[in-house]
Parts: structure tokens; C-alpha cells; sequence
């Protein structure tokens, strides 16, 4: 446990006991708890793994490669159609989460397999803005 990540735990109001088990499990499976970007990340070697973090309706685990997990139970979540990468897996409860626990642990162990083997997900060229020429002049 990472002293510099206990606030994030203890600061929920709502999601305190899901969060505190989510970061039982990312631990138990040898992962490097880290603080990024404000919210626990759970690292292998300095690469991201999975990071958990809540929001007004659930908390959930992020995996940074999540494209790349097989998925056989379906529970992984694309945020918007615009994610490329990243997956969530979505909790509501501390129930679930522990009803869960062995099944989190096999894609987390996958997602360690996956950063080992040095798989990238081959993202999409996102369009480029271009301002149109009329407009240019007045720019310069």
C-alpha cells in the first residue's frame, strides 16, 4: 500500500468499502500502487495496469489496455466510442465486487500478461482540425 493513496480511499463518501476492497484485490495481485493523476494506479514495472475510480453512479476499475482483454464473461465496459484502448468494469456494490473477486483477478492477471508480452493497441487517426482558409489571415 502506497501511504500517498490512502486520502483517495478515505475521502469517498459513497463508495468507501467498494474502493477499499478494489484496492485489496489490485494488491493481492503484486501490482505497485501508485497515485496518478489523483486516483490509485496500480502499475507493473512502471506501466499502468488498471486504476480504480468512482464516479456519482458506480466505481470501477480502468484497465489501460482493455481492448486488448479477452473478455469471456462480457463485463467490460467501453466509456465512450471515442475510448480506443481503455475498459471499465462497473460496480454499484461491495456485494458485486466481492462476487467478482476471483474473475478481477484473472483480467488483471491477463492485463499483466498482455503489458509483458508488449502488446499495443493499434489506435484510430483521429481527425485533424484545420482551420479553413478564409480564416487563416485572420489568425496570422
Amino acid at each position: 500500500m502506497n501511504p500517498k493513496a490512502d486520502f483517495y480511499f478515505n475521502k469517498s463518501e459513497k463508495w468507501q468499502k467498494e474502493l477499499k476492497k478494489l484496492r485489496r484485490i489490485a494488491l493481492d495481485c503484486g501490482l505497485t500502487e501508485e497515485l496518478k493523476w489523483g486516483v490509485p494506479c496500480y502499475t507493473l514495472q512502471g506501466s499502468n495496469i488498471v486504476l480504480i475510480h468512482e464516479f456519482k453512479e458506480y466505481c470501477a476499475f480502468l484497465f489501460f489496455k482493455g481492448s486488448l482483454l479477452k473478455d469471456p464473461k462480457g463485463i467490460l465496459i467501453q466509456q465512450t466510442k471515442n475510448v480506443q484502448a481503455a475498459r471499465q468494469i462497473r460496480f454499484t456494490n461491495v456485494r458485486e465486487i466481492g462476487e467478482k473477486e476471483a474473475v478481477l483477478k484473472d483480467y488483471i492477471r491477463e492485463a499483466v500478461e498482455v503489458e509483458k508480452a508488449g502488446l499495443k493497441v493499434d489506435l484510430k487517426k483521429t481527425a485533424e482540425f484545420s482551420v479553413p482558409e478564409e480564416f487563416q489571415k485572420k489568425i496570422e
